[in-house]
């Protein structure tokens, strides 16, 4: 697919992004939901005898890792059909079967406005044994446990109707990237990539919180 914003100015960027999001058939209400549900499925979950947040208290790696497993099998649970998780190496994470143009890849993080990659996003895909960079893209911020001035974690916390009030999702992003809005580590052992300050703020838009 030749790049919506070949050859435009960066000042239609935001514009392209709404197009794009517009034309595709998931909902934004949709996207939201999955997240949500997934990381409350998370701490209504238990590893053994333990609890999330009660008992253990998982890096946000590893915190990263599980939503990112969860919200394709929400999304393709919930809306079924022409929605799966992707299988193969060369899949994005969410498939969508009648058109993989629309398909989906999901970034989690704790930081609270970025989200990374595997430095290799910001080189082109050559071949069809690789999964193509370029496209649609769910962006997840939440927030890591805190550790308390006694030296414990701070623990899950809900609301009287089963809310997460803590650690909570601080944002959710859908957009449109390309392997060129990917910065890599300039360190030689460096494996992550980074967005540019213009693809955060024009090809992601932010969807929750809604204010």
């Amino acid at each position: 697919m030749t790049s919506p914003y070949q050859n435009k100015n960066q000042s239609s960027w935001l514009k392209i992004t709404e197009e794009l999001i517009e034309k595709h058939p998931l909902e934004n209400e949709q996207i939201v939901n999955a997240v949500l549900t997934s990381w409350k499925q998370i701490f209504e979950s238990k590893i053994g005898p333990l609890s999330i947040g009660v008992q253990i208290f998982p890096t946000p790696q590893i915190m990263s890792n599980i939503i990112h497993e969860l919200i394709p099998y929400n999304l393709a649970q919930r809306i079924g059909g022409n929605y799966r998780v992707g299988i193969t190496k060369t899949e994005k994470d969410i498939v969508y079967e009648p058109d993989a143009k629309y398909s989906v890849e999901i970034k989690a993080s704790s930081s609270k406005n970025d989200i990374y990659a595997d430095r290799s996003y910001a080189q082109p895909s050559l071949d069809s044994d690789t999964k193509d960079k370029n496209g649609y893209y769910i962006g997840v911020n939440f927030e890591k446990f805190e550790t308390l001035n006694d030296g414990e974690y701070r623990k899950v916390e809900f609301d009287e109707n089963g809310n997460i009030l803590y650690p909570k999702i601080n944002q959710i992003k859908f957009g449109y990237l390309e392997h060129t809005d990917w910065i890599p580590q300039s360190s030689a052992k460096g494996q992550q990539a980074r967005l540019t300050k213009e693809s955060k703020k024009y090809k992601l838009i932010k969807l929750y919180p809604s204010s």
